[in-house]
This record gives structure tokens, sequence and C-alpha cells, in this order.
């Protein structure tokens, strides 16, 4: 072989931006863009109805999110799930029922009495062994009885199931926001700071869970990095969706720091 051989020089590019992108392009990545903020939107309304009150007072705060993972160590599953969760499922007289009968240490002799008439007319539709469902069976004292204990909040098992779940789900919706938002024009620290930030919060927030299960006061954390998570997301999605559509090539005047 030669052993003067010259490497091969490639040739000086600018990187693709989004006012080279075709129509069709800029429709898909739009269309993409809008949807997932959306989604999002969604997400966030799933999770105020879903940690709402669980504490026992109206409005989401930092005592339900740390009463759902650590558990109301006071209380039990059942009055954190009627309370929480499934707290539409219940008429307040009903929920007042169930819980003064947990109260009195859910006592088998008023349970055919007082609670299971509720439970027949409202949970048994799911919480049975017909349903096939993964949950506890409400149609005998029994199983009622399996979270009328001490509440210590979502098991081990199922922040296993769900943070995999999420990890997967969120990281691809983070990936495609990410490959879309890499056309933007913007400097570079910049962007990659916007880049990297979803993976972080992803990744803190979900560690989070765990940390809140052994100690409640990493409840903010994950409300810090849900935060980081949508802001970072609301940027990358408003800068992408403004410069599809608004942003015009320029003469090139010099170097430019940009990504």
């Amino acid at each position: 072989m030669d052993q003067n051989h010259h490497a091969e020089i490639c040739p000086a590019t600018r990187p693709r931006r989004f006012y080279d992108c075709t129509l069709n392009e800029k429709l898909l990545y739009s269309s993409f863009l809008l949807l997932a903020g959306l989604a999002y939107l969604m997400a966030l309304a799933y999770l105020y109805t879903s940690f709402d009150n669980i504490d026992g007072k109206p409005g989401l705060s930092v005592e339900d999110i740390a009463e759902n993972y650590y558990g109301n160590r006071s209380g039990t599953r059942l009055e954190s799930a009627i309370r929480g969760p499934m707290a539409g499922y219940i008429e307040t007289e009903q929920r007042s029922h169930i819980v003064k009968w947990l109260k009195s240490g859910a006592p088998k002799q008023a349970f055919a009495r007082t609670v299971q008439p509720i439970l027949n007319e409202r949970c048994v539709k799911c919480h049975s062994a017909k349903s096939g469902l993964d949950i506890p069976d409400f149609t005998s004292y029994e199983g009622v009885k399996q979270v009328a204990n001490v509440d210590t909040g979502v098991s081990l098992h199922s922040l296993m199931k769900v943070s995999h779940i999420h990890l997967f789900g969120i990281g691809l919706v983070a990936l495609g926001i990410g490959l879309i938002f890499r056309f933007a024009l913007l400097p570079s620290w910049l962007q990659h700071t916007l880049t990297l930030l979803p993976f972080v919060a992803i990744f803190t927030d979900i560690a989070a869970w765990f940390l809140t299960k052994w100690d409640p006061v990493y409840a903010y954390t994950i409300i810090i990095a849900g935060g980081l998570l949508g802001l970072s997301w609301a940027l990358q999605i408003l800068i992408s969706l403004y410069q599809i559509w608004f942003l015009r090539c320029k003469a090139a005047s010099g170097s430019e720091d940009h990504a």
C-alpha cells in the first residue's frame, strides 16, 4: 500500500435546518409535536385527578404525592384509595361510612351490614375474581381485610412495573421530540442543554419514586423533575413549531456558534 496516500477530506457542510425541510416534513413534524404536547397536557390532568385529595384535602399537594409512594402510615390502603384514585367511583356519604368502619378496626360483624352493600354497588364489578384483574377481591370480608391494613403506599412490584413502562414509553417520546428539535437554529449550549434535560428529568423523576417510598421528603424531587421535564418539552415544542413555519434562511456572514 502506498505510504504517501492522502486522507480523504470531508467537505464543509452546514447543519440542516427547518427551512431546509419540505412541506411534507413540516406537516409531519408539526403534527407530531402538537399531538405530543396535547398528550402531555392530558397526562398532567390524569396525574392531578389521580393524586388529588389523597391526603384528604382538596387540590394537589406535596403531601398527596408523598402519601401515594410512602403511604399514610396512620391510615389504610383502602382509605387512601377511596380518598385518592378511586374517589370518583364512590359517593361522599358512602366513603364516610367505609372510613368510619376502618377507623373502628374493620370489624367483621359490621362488614356485611354497612360496608359490603356499598362495595357491591360501587366496586365489585372490577374488584372480583370474575373480572380477571390483578386487584383485591371485594366480594368477601377476607379480600377487603387485605387492604384494610396500614397503608405503606404503592408496592415495589407496582413501581417496577410502571417505571419500566415509563422509561421505555416516555424515553421514546423524548427521542421523537429531540430528533425534530435538532433542526432548530440556536446557540450550541442552549440546544445541547434542552436536548439532554428531558432524559435527565425522566431518570430523576422515576428514581425519586423509589426514594420517596423510603423517605417522603423525596416527593419534592418528583415535583422538581416533573417541572423540568415539562419546561424542557414546552421549549423544544414551541421553538420547533415557530422555526418550522417562520424561520427563513439568511445569507451566511462569517462563522456562527450554532449547534
